[in-house]
């Protein structure tokens, strides 16, 4: 039977932390990218051979991306922006290559012979996403603080009157909502797609799941998209000023 389970399983302890296969793969992931980038600048010229030119395209079709959304303040953000989109990318494609999800071991839990795999998307362990959806989250607020200081408070806490009151209210539970829509947005979407990459290996193994391969990886842009897109939505609105949120 194809193995399905919610949570990421641990597969091994580094000085007493738990790992889980969603943490190792998260790591294969970062090494990839980091890997990657260093290899694609590491001689920067001005006549750019593949790996660079693959590089430049990347960055500008991202920085005019974001341009459009934030205009003059996407200097100033795009190195998040960027971040974001491309290590959750990351994330979502190394859970589609093979092995992911079929490697690994058997353990015995509650006196049956259970198998663990030993690599799960990154984006597919909650915690992950959970912990994207902070520092998102997190950084949009302190930028609404630098850039508009004490007023910006405002859009919480307004006692000029009781209509304002309860408005600002609604703005504190939205920002609270930001955290479960970004976690469970990316988590629920990538752990979809795996579970059907599963079910379908398992049905039909050979060409079968190379259809929704494709399908994956098309889901895997749109997500990283959308994450990053709505975060550079947010930290616009947390710089204007209240007056013109309004």
């Amino acid at each position: 039977m194809p193995h399905i389970s919610l949570a990421a399983e641990t597969v091994g302890h580094l000085f007493g932390v738990p790992i889980t296969n969603g943490l190792l793969t998260t790591w294969i992931g970062m090494a990839a990218v980091v890997t990657l980038s260093f290899l694609a600048t590491r001689n920067l010229v001005l006549v750019p051979g593949k790996g660079q030119l693959v590089a430049e395209i990347l960055i500008g079709g991202l920085h005019s991306l974001f341009a459009s959304v934030m205009k003059s303040q996407v200097k100033q953000f795009f190195p998040l922006l960027a971040t974001l989109f491309i290590f959750i990318l990351s994330l979502n494609w190394v859970g589609l290559l093979p092995g992911v999800g079929t490697i690994g071991f058997r353990e015995m839990k509650e006196g049956q012979t259970a198998f663990v795999p030993l690599f799960r998307a990154g984006t597919a362990d909650l915690n992950t996403t959970l912990a994207l959806a902070l520092i998102a989250i997190v950084v949009i607020q302190i930028v609404g603080f630098r850039t508009l200081g004490t007023s910006y408070a405002k859009k919480f806490i307004n006692l000029t009157s009781p209509i304002y009151f309860f408005v600002g209210i609604l703005e504190l539970v939205s920002e609270f909502s930001k955290v479960i829509s970004f976690a469970f947005r990316l988590f629920g979407n990538i752990f979809a797609g795996e579970v059907l990459l599963t079910v379908i290996a398992f049905l039909i193994p050979i060409i079968a799941p190379i259809p929704f391969l494709g399908l994956e990886l098309f889901v895997g842009i749109i997500q990283a998209l959308v994450f990053s897109m709505l975060t550079s939505v947010f930290l616009l609105n947390a710089t204007a000023a209240h007056n013109e949120h309004t």
